[in-house]
């Protein structure tokens, strides 16, 4: 492999297209969570993800194939897992979820994050 150089570096200052999202119907609980999606970077292999991500006010289904590093940039949301525990995270908060989470994503207000995602694609994780 030939080294990369300064001009291979992913820079989120740069524009990207977005892309915009919906939770299937049958997932969603609440609100009209149209979500929209900045995709920075995926490596070659398509297992880890960078960009920026928004969501609208709404509640919906997550079911974690993936472990998700989050950095909250501004809004609120409450994750609540599948035996009805729940946490609040606020602009400024970063927390990671890791694969095999069941649960409700909640979006209190406008959030905005910058996401990190692996995904295993050879089946170790077994999820």
């Amino acid at each position: 492999m030939s080294a990369l150089l300064i001009t291979d570096l992913v820079l989120f200052s740069e524009s990207v297209a977005p892309q915009t999202l919906m939770p299937a119907a049958e997932r969603i609980h609440s609100g009209h969570p149209v979500q929209t999606l900045w995709p920075h970077y995926s490596d070659p292999s398509q297992q880890f993800h960078a960009g920026l991500w928004q969501g609208e006010l709404g509640s919906w289904v997550v079911r974690y194939t993936e472990h998700e590093y989050c950095h909250l940039l501004e809004g609120r949301i409450r994750l609540t897992d599948s035996e009805g525990n729940s946490l609040n995270f606020a602009a400024g908060e970063h927390f990671v979820i890791p694969a095999g989470f069941r649960g409700v994503w909640e979006t209190l207000e406008r959030c905005r994050k910058i996401y990190v995602i692996f995904e295993q694609t050879d089946g170790r994780d077994g999820i």
